[in-house]
Order: structure tokens, then C-alpha cells, then sequence
């Protein structure tokens, strides 16, 4: 085909050849990312004005060099830009494009390598030198390389799908083994531009037959690889496939035998579930929406175990099932009466409700709220209150709780996610009007996983607890039914919303005689019980409780009273299980071998204290009940100073200095000199330094412990007293009157000293019972206080000293 181009420039000297290839120079066609290859046929498409312009100017000699580019990327191409050989071509074809572009058909010829360029503009020439094919290797080992490169190339035509099966005859009529890794070359897609680049740069013909069969190795090794994953995958898929039909065909069949697979018939027994849960209309739609959502999963899909769950919550739930049972008044005393003794207030609240709820069923429930010491029986009373409604009951302690998702639950988003302790409660019960006893609500915390205590304004709001929603659920449940009863120890730490909409029932603390009572009735048959042995094996006399009462407990309530009632017991366990099987009566001298040394001594305490003057007894109010406080002054030489200690806060150091003030103020009246301060220092203290104390209602103590020092008068024995004191020398009331007054008589105080407007608050919250044996002094002014506290006779300082005496001689005794 350029045969009449060859005659010209190859003669049969090659020496000749190579002068006479020198002499001319050919245009110069560089291309992008293509390599032209003898014997071949490959269309081209001419885009660049300087290639169309060599197109058009080729006359009747339609031979060029088609080149490939080093960087596809340039669009104006140097001599130095291209490789260093190329492919003498034949153009047989050219035809324009619309968009002026040439679409031009080339057949390579030889193998060329660029010499000189003698033109750069418009298009490039250069002078060339034909490339001969190099036998190197001949006989058997190049006809087994060829062998080897054919079979290989058939083996790939024949497994890719890409590739005409036209290419094997072509290829298997070439005898020349130079002409078949050219073929072969130009023919394989996979094949890089450089990789057949080093091919066509190569002519010896050995050579080229081991780089092509290395290249036919490797994607020969690639294609097995795809056809392998290839045919894994469409197994999968087959697989897949086969088990929906036969699960399909297992379906029909089992509806034709009127039979069911386990996952319909779980999917049907949820429907039915569903029906008779009683639940509202839009919560049904929501639930059979999954449900049907449900069926068309398959059960290894990753979310079929979570819809389930969330449909088997949906359907459990007792949406429309109540207890049922009727308020039973007469029943209800009895039972309070049987479980609690005394708490009279308590009592009548409880059944006020519970009256109430008997004649209007569906009232709006009020939230109670227990408040009172450690011990005195305030979860105890809401399974006394669950009992004598015969509803069920649950106990939830908000106690350290951070983490709102604990009332409130979780997103179903999350994993693990689950309802709140309100819903999983409901649950457990079974009915939608338990009785939920909401632990310590005074220690619900608060960080960055949210705030319990709003989550709570709506669970305890009864007009907004109708549409309580749950975050797992995301849909209302009805909680107006539900009696939600909270305890708390102290209500300062409870936010101001959550109080408001909750009404505070006070449990004080009991006193000693209330104690003992509680003590045989409820706490010695428990622990006796609770230890294993019988009320014939140990007896408690009446003066053994009061002995423990008094001296080895000092709380409001009775937790640490029934911790050693149970000590004893065990002690009389064990003497039984050594074999000693006779009646252990429990006297005082028994108390001290079991329990150890007596633990308290107040009332000594306080008669040995106030022996000196410059000591009273203050009363004061903790979250545990209610305790005595002493205030101790003493003086020494100095000028004027005024020290504080006892780790107090402010509010107390403001009323030492108030009292001092008015004392002060008021020399001349309590029988000091006005400028008594002149020579001395006055120091005040508040013992048990360790304890952090304040609080505005040791106002007057500390004006009694300072007058009593200044006057050298000691304070009567057996006296305490509380209340606040302004400058002018009035006294104001404080709170927590009944806790200060139990302290003061579980301490053997004798007078009690108390605002004068707080005669209301023992009227209405003390028994005549407790008051019994108590002197309540009123006081509306400082000097009300000091003419109880102080003598103001030697006589009455004899007789002061007499009864401290008799007091320590009977705690010796």
C-alpha cells in the first residue's frame, strides 16, 4: 500500500536506504493517548489547526508519521514533547466533520524513528529512519513463544465479553510473529499508551514477544480474578433469589393447608395483641402501620428485632386496664391504723383523698409529697396507701439520677434504646393506675445528659400528664390515673415548678415514748422474724427500749432503733445456735454488753454544760429532725475584740453580732457597765467545729450565752430555746418548730423557750402527749428570754445548782 513511497526512499542497498531516508523530510502527526502500530488500521480524529492544516496539504502522496505525545494534556505540542518513534502511515480516507474537525483512516506501515525536525509552523516535518525487525532468537524457541502469546490472547477474547471472537481467526492466519505481537498490541484495550509505546519501540522481534506475553499473563490472571468474584456474586444473588421463591412457595402452600410459618404467625398473635390493647385510635394506626411494616421484612434485615420491640411495647401496655377495685374507706383506716401508729394529719389527708377518689373516680389525682427526716416512715406509708386501695405498687428512686432519658427513655434511633422507668414501670404492673412512690426527689441531679427534675413538671402536672410522651413510644399515654407519690428529706434543693405542683405532707420525727410504742408493735416482731428465732426465746421490757431510745440513738426517726433491736437478736441467734436455749430478758446491762457503752448522754450533757455560766442550749433543725446546739462564750483581758468560731456561716455570725450589739446597747438594763467591753475580749463558739452550721435561729441562745458570761449567772438547767433577735431586742419566729421541740425532748430538756409567734405551730402540729412534760415559755422580746433562762435570785441559783446535781447523781445511778 506504500509500495510506490518505499521504492522511493528504501533501495535494496541498505546503506543506501538509510541516505536516501535522510533526504527527505515527512509531516509529523502527533496524537493523544493512541500508538499506531504497523499493519494497522486505526481511525483518527484530527481536531488541532496545525493537523488540519497538514491534512489538507498533503497531495497525492498521502504518507505521514503519526507520533504519540509524552502528555496527552498539551494542546500545542514541540519536537521535544514527542516520543523518538513513531509509525509510518497510509491516509486512505479523509472526511470532515461538522464542527470543522477531520475524521481521517491511517494504516500503519513501518516502524520510524525521528531524526532532524526541519519544520515547526504550521505543522511539523522531520527527517526519518526506518526501523528493521531484529530476529534475534529463531528455530523452535520463537515458535514456542508465539504459540504461548496466541494462546493466551484467545483465552482472553474468548472470556471477555468486550472483545470480538473475530480477533482469534485473524490472529491465528498470522504466520509472522512480528506482525502477531502488533496485532495483538493494537488490538488489546487494557493495554497503557506507554506500555505499547515500549512495544512499538521495540524491534527485536523475541523481545517483543516476552513484553506482550507478560502483559497477557497478567490480564489473563486479572480476568480469572473478575470472572471469579463475578460468578461468587451472581451465586449470592442466585441464592438470595431461590430462597425468596421458596419462602414465597412455602407461604402459599402453608395458606393452602390452612398452616402458618413461626414468623406469621408471631406477626398475627402481635395483630391480635394490638386489637385488645385498648389503645387510642391514632396510637392503633401507628401501630398497625409497623406492624404491616413489620411483614414485609425479612427476619435478618438489621432493624426487624427493633420494629418488633417497638410493636410489642405498643401492644403491652395497658393502654385501657385499671385495677378496678372500689375505695374501701373503714378498710383504709384499718390498714393505715395497722401500719403506722400515730401520724394522725398524715392519716386524715390520705383518706380525705381517698374519699374523694371514691366518689369521683376520674378526678385529677393530687401529687403528695412526703417530706420529713430519715426513717419516719415515708416510702412505708405509700405501700400502706397502695394496699389499702388495693392497686399495685411501684418504688422509683430518683436518687443521683442525672440522665432524663431515665423518665423520659431513649430515641429509637439509638442503640439499646429502651422506654423510661415511668413506662417499663407501667408494665410491670399490668394497670394504668399504680401506685408510683417517687424516691428522694430531693436528690435528682442535673448535668449535660439533661435535667430530671423537667422532665418530672410533666410525668407529675395532672393537666398535662393525660399526653404524657414517652420518647421511645412517640405517642401519649394517659398518666391522670396514676397516684404519683414523692419523698423527700428537705424541700430546698427541690426547683420551685416541680414544688408548686405538689402538696407537702410534714413527717417529723417521734419521741420517745411514740418510739417505744413503735418499737413493739412494728419493729421487735420484724426483727425477731427477720433473725430466725421465737418471742418466747427473748423479751424486751419497756424500760430496755426506753434505754436504747435514749441513750444509743439520736434521730427523728426509727431506721437506727430497729438496727439495734435486730443487733440484740442476732446476739440471742447466736447464743441459741451454741446451745444455750433459755430466755434472754433484755436489761440494761445486757443493752451495754451487745450494743457497747452508752453512745448519748444529752440530758447529763446538758446539766454538766451549763453548770458555768456562759453556755445555753440552743434548738436547731437538720434535714435528719431536729438536735440541740450549744453556745459556749467566754472572756478574757484584751480591748473590745469579738472572735467567732465553730465553723458558722454567715447568717450565724450576723446574729452574734446583732445579739452583742444589743447587749451593748442595753448594758445599763441587764446590770453591766457601758463600757464594759473596755478591758476584755469576748469569744463565742459553737462546738463540733468539723459540722458546717448556720441558719437564722440562734439569735437569742447567743444574747443568753453572752449575758449569762457577762453576769456570771448560769443558765437554768434543762433549758433550751430558738428564736431570732433584732437590734431593737425583738424576737422573730423560725421554722421547724416541732422537729427543734422533739429534739428538745429526746435531750430530757425540761423548758423550752420559743418566739411567741410561734404558738400556732405547736398548737396545731404537736400532740398534747408530746407536749406533756415540756415548760413552753413564749417570747416576744429578749427580756421575755432572760428572765426564764437566767436567775435572778440566789435562790434560784441554789436551786439550780440542786436539780444539776440530782440530774448527774440519777444518770450515775
Amino acid at each position: 500500500m506504500a509500495s510506490d513511497f518505499l521504492s522511493v526512499i528504501q533501495p535494496s542497498d541498505p546503506k543506501q536506504r538509510e541516505d536516501r531516508s535522510s533526504e527527505k523530510s515527512l509531516p509529523i502527526l502527533p496524537v493523544r493517548d493512541t500508538v499506531l502500530f504497523p499493519h494497522a488500521v486505526l481511525p483518527l480524529t484530527v481536531g488541532r489547526e496545525s493537523s488540519i492544516q497538514l491534512i489538507n496539504s498533503l497531495g497525492e502522496e498521502k504518507s505521514i508519521v503519526v507520533v504519540a505525545q509524552r502528555d496527552a494534556r498539551l494542546d500545542a505540542p514541540q519536537p521535544s514533547d514527542l516520543h523518538a518513534y513513531g509509525t509510518l502511515a497510509t491516509i486512505h480516507k479523509v472526511v470532515k466533520m461538522p464542527n470543522q474537525s477531520l475524521f481521517v483512516f491511517t494504516e500503519g506501515t513501518e516502524r520510524v524513528k525521528l531524526g532532524n525536525f526541519s519544520q515547526i509552523e504550521p505543522f511539523m516535518t522531520a527527517s526519518v529512519q526506518l526501523i528493521p525487525e531484529i530476529h534475534a532468537t529463531k528455530g523452535p524457541v520463537l515458535e514456542a513463544m508465539q504459540r504461548n502469546v496466541l494462546t493466551q490472547f484467545q483465552q482472553i477474547v474468548t472470556a471477555s465479553p468486550t472483545l470480538s471472537d473475530e480477533l482469534q481467526t485473524i490472529a491465528m492466519n498470522i504466520d509472522d510473529p512480528g506482525r502477531l505481537v502488533d496485532f495483538i498490541a493494537s488490538s488489546l484495550p487494557f493495554l497503557a499508551t506507554t506500555d505499547k509505546q515500549e512495544l512499538l519501540e521495540t524491534p527485536d522481534v523475541s523481545a517483543r514477544l516476552e513484553r506482550i506475553n507478560k502483559h497477557l499473563a497478567k490480564e489473563l490472571e486479572v480476568q480469572q480474578l473478575r470472572n471469579k468474584i463475578q460468578s461468587e456474586v451472581q451465586d449470592q444473588v442466585q441464592q438470595s433469589q431461590r430462597d425468596y421463591y421458596l419462602r414465597e412457595q412455602m407461604k402459599a402452600i402453608q395458606k393452602e393447608l390452612g398452616e402458618q410459618d413461626e414468623g406469621q404467625k408471631d406477626i398475627e398473635e402481635l395483630r391480635e395483641k394490638i386489637e385488645n390493647a385498648g389503645m387510642p385510635e391514632e396510637t392503633k394506626k401507628e401501630a398497625i402501620k409497623e406492624l404491616n411494616r413489620l411483614g414485609r421484612m425479612s427476619p435478618m434485615a438489621a432493624d426487624y428485632s427493633l420494629t418488633r420491640n417497638y410493636i410489642e411495647w405498643l401492644a403491652v401496655l395497658p393502654w385501657a386496664k385499671s385495677s378496678g377495685a372500689e375505695v374501701d374507706i373503714i378498710k383504709a383506716r384499718e390498714i393505715l391504723d395497722e401500719d403506722h401508729y400515730d401520724l394522725k394529719k398524715v392519716k386524715d389527708r390520705i383518706l380525705d383523698y381517698l374519699a374523694v377518689r371514691r366518689l369521683k373516680p376520674d378526678m385529677k389525682g393530687p401529687i403528695l409529697c412526703f417530706v420529713g427526716p430519715p426513717g419516719v416512715g415515708k416510702t412505708s406509708l405509700g405501700r400502706s396507701i397502695a394496699r389499702a386501695l388495693s392497686r399495685e405498687f411501684r418504688r422509683i428512686s430518683l436518687g443521683g439520677m442525672h440522665d432524663e432519658a431515665e423518665l423520659r427513655g431513649h430515641r429509637r434511633t439509638y442503640i439499646g434504646a429502651l422506654p423510661g422507668q415511668i413506662i417499663q414501670n407501667l408494665r410491670r404492673t399490668g394497670t394504668n393506675d399504680p401506685v408510683f412512690m417517687l424516691d428522694e426527689i430531693d436528690k435528682l441531679g442535673r448535668d449535660f445528659r439533661g435535667d430530671p427534675s423537667s422532665a418530672l413538671l410533666e410525668i407529675l402536672d395532672p393537666a398535662q400528664n393525660n399526653t404524657f410522651r414517652d420518647n421511645y413510644l412517640d405517642q401519649p399515654f394517659d398518666l391522670s390515673k396514676v397516684l404519683f407519690i414523692c419523698t423527700a428529706n428537705q424541700l430546698d434543693p427541690i426547683p420551685a415548678p416541680l414544688l408548686d405542683r405538689m402538696e407537702i405532707i410534714d413527717l417529723q420525727g417521734y419521741t420517745e415514748e411514740e418510739k417505744t410504742h413503735i418499737a413493739f408493735r412494728y419493729l421487735i416482731p420484724r426483727q425477731i422474724k427477720e433473725n430466725g428465732i421465737q418471742e418466747e426465746n427473748i423479751e424486751f421490757p419497756k424500760e430496755t427500749i426506753g434505754y436504747i431510745v435514749r441513750h444509743y440513738t439520736r434521730e427523728a426517726g426509727v431506721r437506727k432503733l430497729e438496727q439495734l433491736i435486730g443487733t440484740v437478736c442476732r446476739k440471742q441467734a447466736r447464743r441459741i445456735a451454741e446451745g444455750k436455749d433459755d430466755k434472754l430478758v433484755v436489761t440494761k446491762e445486757i443493752i451495754q454488753e451487745f450494743l457497747g457503752g452508752i453512745k448519748v448522754r444529752v440530758d447529763t450533757e446538758i446539766a454538766e454544760r451549763t453548770k458555768r455560766a456562759g453556755v445555753a442550749v440552743g434548738l436547731a433543725w437538720t434535714p435528719a429532725g431536729g438536735d440541740v446546739l450549744f453556745i459556749e462564750a467566754n472572756k478574757m483581758k484584751g480591748k473590745g475584740g469579738f472572735s467567732r468560731t465553730g465553723q458558722i456561716g454567715e447568717v450565724m455570725q450576723e446574729s452574734m453580732q446583732a445579739a452583742l450589739t444589743w447587749i451593748r446597747s442595753n448594758a445599763k438594763s441587764v446590770g453591766l457597765e457601758e463600757d464594759f467591753m473596755n478591758d476584755i475580749d469576748l469569744h463565742i463558739h459553737v462546738p463540733a467545729g468539723a459540722i458546717p452550721k448556720d441558719g437564722p435561729s440562734a439569735g437569742v441562745t447567743m444574747a443568753t450565752a453572752l449575758i449569762s458570761l457577762l453576769t456570771d449567772k448560769p443558765v437554768r438547767p434543762l433549758t433550751a430555746m430558738t428564736g431570732e433577735i433584732t437590734l431593737s431586742g425583738n424576737v422573730l419566729p423560725v421554722g421547724g418548730i416541732k422537729e427543734k421541740f422533739l429534739a428538745a425532748k429526746r435531750a430530757g430538756v425540761e423548758t423550752v423557750i420559743l418566739p411567741a409567734e410561734n404558738r400556732q405551730n405547736v398548737e396545731e402540729d404537736l400532740m398534747p402527749e408530746q407536749v406533756a412534760g415540756v415548760s413552753i415559755h413564749y417570747a416576744s422580746r429578749i427580756e421575755d428570754v432572760l428572765a426564764v433562762a437566767l436567775p435572778s435570785t440566789p435562790a434560784e441559783e441554789k436551786k439550780d445548782e440542786a436539780v444539776r446535781e440530782e440530774v448527774l447523781q440519777h444518770a450515775d445511778a
